[in-house]
């Protein structure tokens, strides 16, 4: 979730940890630092402050340190096939001292030391692949299997055990172009690029570049969203940050060799397209419609970033493997032309949905989208979420809706302010959320009594991808027993604050100057907690009632990243007062949306088409067998065909559906409905496309929603008539 993390950050007073950083430093350093000492100065000063400023507050002692060496090693040899044992054990010899180092001289000769025997050992692969390639002989009829999946693995003992991995390896990605209808010179022809690429690439890495892994490593040692940005990066974060970044519109992160989609920025090209998903990870990349396509696994992220991103109005092709799939599941390939961000596609917008019952009339309903807590200063006023969704809400109650259904299932975050304030809107005052420094000192964020909007029946809709600040308004409207929370069996999970330090201005502080720009350190310095004292960290916000959806993996979520920062509580935050308006009717509420859901066959799909994808995810393995392969092939087709005729045979006339956005808020009337409300949401597809097929949703795409949407009407019956609640 980098995207909104400054937003997020709460004022930290650092300016003693940092003069302390460099003072040992600066005795010794010119004034003016060449290319050497920067680099030596930008790894002092961010050792030392993630040691103090950071929430753990951890000495980078031994235990420490062998962590890094390790991180650093598999960022770059994710797939571990590359480091024999034998350079590990060589490695160690840096273990002794490399604490003493980083903090007294900024020693880096470890990183280029091993980032050299990395490109050796990416040489030896390239030669190993061309020689294998030219001999030409592939056999898929046996039993054999590739193990993709060895981010806990062994490292191969010696050279023949690497090449033996490599060999695997290069067969399983012969068989997938196989597959895909390629020729086999075609095929070596590609294998072989694709190699020499990623050496080429990462023997053009400059210093600075290595540095920046090195560096990304050691702060991820801390917890997962501290992180040392190289000049690119931070150039690209405040960019982002200001809404002017042009690309494809996505947040992406490295995962064991892969480039994935962490986050669909909304508004962005990604996001209005619906290409592509949350947990895709990106292959590949090509310029324009005519050129080759380079590999991307294994490319460290900013090398990978900078492919994909690209002046406006350009197109960028990419290979991908589709979210939920195993490494062997057929590549996609997808267009996007890179745009700005528009400030309109990311504001909160909401629909009135009028749901037919059961004794032929209507219920009338109200749907806030909620992307993220936005707080912009527009070309003409000034724009925030809370506004926005006020003058939604006030809309909604004029038509009289009987209860609103706020969705934040693609909200990531963004500002710890406008997510206090729009929690405002729907309760009468009080703590909305608690923040804990690395010094145990606790601040509270309350609502003023004066802002409640909507006193009426409230559902709030979440993901695995509702994070950060949408994880605070879920958590404190569930503490007050406010609105029923539905959905994933919970939140991200993403429960602490950020700071940005940008190290150039503390270097100037101490009189010194780099020979460039030396970055920026994002170091987590604070915890959120809920009114009751609970963290959002690691777990979330749980649902009242889950729903199955293919969102809801243990793979998406805070608890997957490493060193993650553990969940606790707190003491209550004073002048919480709960009004309970929801536990009395749970056990009903989850009795009819269970027995809705077991006989709808659309979630009876849904739920085969989870297991599915879950199975295929926990055998970790693709079989290199071409007959057992293709037949594989045919039944996901197959399979993809049936379940989209199915859909499309029973799908009902949509209820009637006004949409409303902040350029028609304000008008009198809701004007014509809309001729088909269906939403399209990416995440929540049935099965991946079949080849050839457009991609165009259909009335029963959004099931989650549909059956949120009753549940809403259930609490609406029993709020009204409580004496239907059982005993």
């Amino acid at each position: 979730m980098n995207r909104p993390q400054k937003r997020l950050c709460t004022a930290v007073a650092i300016g003693a940890v940092l003069v302390a950083s460099l003072s040992a430093f600066s005795l010794r350093a010119a004034h003016s630092l060449d290319a050497k000492a920067t680099e030596a100065a930008v790894t002092t000063l961010t050792t030392n402050i993630l040691e103090t400023a950071q929430f753990a507050h951890h000495p980078l002692d031994q235990e420490l340190a062998e962590k890094f060496l390790g991180r650093y090693l598999d960022s770059l040899d994710g797939t571990r096939m590359l480091f024999l044992q034998s350079d590990v054990d060589e490695f160690a010899k840096y273990q002794n001292g490399l604490a003493r180092s980083l903090h007294e001289t900024g020693d880096n000769r470890p990183a280029h030391a091993i980032f050299a025997r990395y490109l050796d050992r990416l040489q030896q692969r390239d030669e190993f692949i061309k020689a294998e390639l030219q001999k030409g002989t592939f056999d898929f009829t046996g039993d054999e299997h590739f193990s993709y999946d060895r981010k806990d693995a062994k490292r191969p003992a010696n050279l023949a055990a690497a090449q033996a991995l490599w060999r695997t390896q290069l067969r399983s990605e012969y068989l997938q172009e196989k597959l895909a209808g390629k020729k086999p010179d075609e095929i070596a022809q590609t294998l072989a690029r694709r190699a020499d690429r990623t050496l080429q690439s990462m023997r053009k890495l400059s210093d600075d570049s290595v540095l920046e892994i090195y560096l990304e490593a050691l702060a991820h040692v801390y917890d997962p969203h501290s992180d040392y940005m190289g000049r690119e990066q931070t150039q690209s974060f405040q960019t982002a940050m200001n809404l002017s970044l042009v690309g494809i519109g996505a947040s992406l992160s490295a995962e064991d060799g892969y480039c994935k989609i962490r986050e669909l920025i909304p508004g962005g090209p990604a996001a209005r397209g619906g290409q592509l998903k949350v947990g895709d990870r990106l292959v590949g990349v090509a310029q324009g419609n005519g050129n080759e396509f380079t590999d991307l696994v294994d490319l460290p992220l900013p090398q990978a970033v900078e492919l994909i991103r690209g002046k406006k109005g350009t197109h960028v092709r990419l290979s991908i493997i589709p979210a939920g799939q195993a490494d062997g599941a057929e590549r996609k390939t997808i267009t996007i032309m890179r745009d700005e961000v528009k400030l309109e596609d990311q504001q909160a917008k909401a629909r009135i949905v009028d749901l037919p019952i059961s004794n032929g009339g209507s219920r009338r309903m109200g749907v806030i989208d909620l992307p993220g807590f936005y707080a912009a200063e527009g070309k003409g006023a000034a724009t925030s979420a809370t506004a926005d969704v006020a003058r939604l809400l006030r809309k909604l109650q004029q038509e009289k809706v009987q209860g609103i259904i706020l969705d934040l299932r693609r909200n990531g975050g963004g500002s710890l302010e406008e997510a206090i304030n729009l929690t405002g809107l729907f309760i009468p005052g009080g703590p909305v959320v608690q923040t804990r420094d690395r010094e145990g000192k606790v601040q509270v964020g309350r609502a003023r009594a004066s802002r409640q909007m909507y006193e009426g029946p409230l559902v709030v809709l979440i993901s695995r991808f509702s994070a950060s600040a949408s994880e605070i308004v879920a958590g404190a409207l569930q503490d007050y027993g406010r609105a029923l929370i539905v959905g994933d069996s919970s939140t991200f999970g993403k429960g602490t604050v950020q700071t940005i330090v940008p190290l150039e201005r503390v270097m100037q502080h101490e009189g010194l100057t780099p020979s460039g720009d030396p970055g920026a350190l994002k170091v987590t310095i604070s915890k959120f907690y809920r009114p009751s004292g609970q963290s959002t960290q690691l777990k979330g916000v749980r649902s009242d009632i889950v729903l199955p959806s293919p969102s809801d993996m243990p793979e998406i979520g805070e608890s997957e990243l490493l060193n993650p920062l553990p969940w606790d509580t707190i003491s209550a935050a004073p002048g919480l007062k709960r009004e309970d308006r929801v536990s009395a009717y749970l056990r009903d509420l989850r009795a009819r949306s269970a027995d809705r859901i077991g006989h709808d066959s659309d979630f009876a799909a849904l739920q085969k088409e989870i297991g599915r994808v879950r199975a295929q995810r926990a055998s970790k393995k693709l079989s290199l067998n071409e007959a057992e392969r293709r037949q594989e092939k045919e039944e996901a087709d197959a399979r993809s065909k049936a379940l989209k005729a199915a859909r499309l045979a029973r799908s009902a006339t949509p209820p009637p559906t006004w949409e409303l956005n902040l350029h028609n808020v304000d008008q009198a009337g809701l004007g014509e409905p809309l001729k088909n409300p269906a939403t399209k949401t990416p995440l929540l597809a049935l099965a991946e496309p079949v080849a050839g097929e457009t991609d165009e949703p259909t009335p029963t795409d959004d099931l989650l929603l549909t059956e949120t949407e009753h549940i809403l009407g259930d609490y609406i019956d029993l709020l009204r008539n409580p004496a239907l609640t059982k005993r």
